[in-house]
């Protein structure tokens, strides 16, 4: 090692000098990186939205809202979905995906250890330079036991490598988690379409007798001479419109049906039972008394898009770091031997395992880009282009954000309000009927009348129903604009602070 160390002395010096030689003025100056939006002022939007206690950020959604619907059928198809689900399983896949990347990207910062062996045999030219081996056979072999690569990462580009991979492997953590929300928020909005079918199509079947005990009465009274016939054609055509509203329900209660076979991962033959369970009144939904703002970071679609950004933030360093100087070590240490066949003696074997044969060697290495044809001024536009793109994504994701949650209370208090509005005016035809039926009783109404008001009382009844379900699907909407009970660590309140180049001396 001491004949050694003079050679490797001046290339060592070389090495330490050369980067400080070059210089990253050839890096080029890009123009103004996009910059993060900061998220809307929502003061007035999130408060008064309704009489319920006030509840830390945490506490609402939860992670798993449908249960706060109390329907035990409805928890048992998002149990299935989360297990058999085809979306669900492509996203764990594509998260495997990157989480694989992560260890590969991971290992450029460590050092490379293998071990080699061979054997050659062969034959020297006659016309070669060495006139002493020249028509010469040979044996040689070589054992290396242990063999070292390594990059040193002065300029931290393996390093912001591995933090790009982490930034994608976060974020298809969190596209993963907007896809199981995107998946219960469907499948809670067919459900709650399927039970609001289910009944109104018992009211309609309540209807359609109606209609037909009308329709039995006209022609009653049309045989004793009591009435026209215009009646009976009138009684006739409500109740064939009553009959064709229940036949649309029946096909609209079958999509349902196979809409959440499908979502569950299923055939279409194990959801034709479904609706028969019961979900909790819209009236017994209540909502904090006032929405902190701080809810708006726990949404994947905006924690995936913040991630994205990181990732391409670590990429423009990456493409920075190649302009500069490489620096690499290269050492193995083994036996290697050579025997001309034509030589007696010992056996290549005895030569290769002796003392004399002990080999090693050190190669530090160095390169330094100085053209590559626009190569890596190309890649660095590119990974700057990519992290502007990035960035205006997230913007536009965290303006989408802001008016999915304000559509979903705007229709929380409007649905509030019609529902409210259907109730007095159930309760007064509620009331007429009771008249009616008073009346009825004391001969003052024929029974005409009286079906006409239960009619009435059910047509309402069908109406209540439908803006019920429009409030329980309002609540979805708001659970699912607010991220559904999912959690990240990241401070979206200020996202410029998560993608700062920190120690990079370099701007984006």
């Amino acid at each position: 090692m001491r004949l050694f160390a003079p050679t490797l002395l001046p290339l060592l010096r070389l090495l330490v000098f050369m980067p400080l030689i070059s210089s990253c003025a050839w890096i080029p100056q890009g123009d103004k990186p996009a910059e993060f939006l900061k998220t809307p002022s929502m003061a007035h939007t999130l408060s008064h939205t309704g009489s319920g206690p006030m509840l830390p950020a945490r506490h609402w959604p939860p992670e798993r809202w449908w249960q706060e619907f109390g329907s035990a059928e409805l928890n048992g198809l998002m149990d299935a979905a989360l297990k058999d689900n085809i979306s669900l399983k492509v996203a764990a896949a594509r998260l495997r995906q990157a989480q694989a990347m992560v260890r590969v990207e991971g290992a450029r910062l460590l050092p490379f250890l293998d071990a080699a062996a061979g054997l050659e045999v062969g034959r020297f030219s006659e016309h070669g330079f060495n006139v002493v081996l020249r028509g010469e056979n040979y044996v040689s072999a070589f054992i290396n036991p242990l063999s070292l690569r390594y990059q040193f990462d002065f300029w931290g580009k393996n390093r912001a490598a591995l933090d790009a991979s982490l930034g994608e492997a976060a974020a298809e953590q969190a596209e993963q988690a907007e896809t199981l929300l995107h998946l219960t928020g469907a499948i809670a909005r067919s459900y709650i379409h399927g039970v609001t079918l289910r009944r109104q199509l018992n009211l309609m079947q309540d209807m359609a007798k109606l209609r037909r005990d009308l329709l039995i009465l006209d022609q009653t009274r049309l045989k004793l001479g009591l009435d026209s016939g215009d009646l009976v054609k009138q009684a006739s055509i409500e109740l064939e419109q009553i009959n064709k509203r229940e036949a649309g329900i029946r096909v609209q209660l079958d999509i349902q049906r196979n809409l959440l076979a499908r979502l569950i991962g299923k055939g279409p033959d194990s959801t034709q039972k479904l609706f028969t369970g019961t979900i909790i009144s819209s009236e017994k939904m209540r909502l904090p008394a006032q929405l902190p703002l701080e809810l708006l970071g726990q949404r994947p679609d905006l924690a995936s898009a913040l991630h994205r950004a990181e990732a391409a933030a670590q990429r423009v360093k990456v493409a920075k770091a190649s302009f500069l100087p490489t620096i690499d070590l290269t050492t193995f240490v083994g036996v290697n031997a050579l025997r001309l066949t034509s030589q007696g003696g010992s056996s290549l074997a005895n030569l290769l395992f002796s003392g004399s044969s002990f080999s090693y060697g050190v190669a530090p290495g160095l390169r330094l880009p100085l053209f590559e044809g626009g190569r890596l001024r190309g890649e660095l536009f590119t990974q700057r282009a990519e992290y502007d793109v990035a960035v205006e994504l997230y913007n536009e994701t965290l303006l989408r954000a802001v008016q999915e949650v304000a559509d979903s209370l705007s229709r929380w208090r409007e649905t509030s309000a019609l529902l409210e509005a259907q109730g007095r005016s159930l309760s007064a035809q509620q009331e007429n009927l009771s008249f009616s039926q008073v009346r009825f009783r004391s001969g003052l109404d024929d029974r005409r009348a009286l079906l006409t008001r239960q009619h009435t009382v059910l047509d309402q009844e069908y109406g209540l129903k439908a803006l019920e379900a429009d409030k329980l699907l309002a609540m979805v909407d708001l659970m699912e604009a607010l991220g559904g009970g999912y959690v990240n660590d990241l401070r979206t309140a200020d996202p410029e602070q998560e993608t700062q180049p920190g120690w990079w001396p370099w701007s984006i």
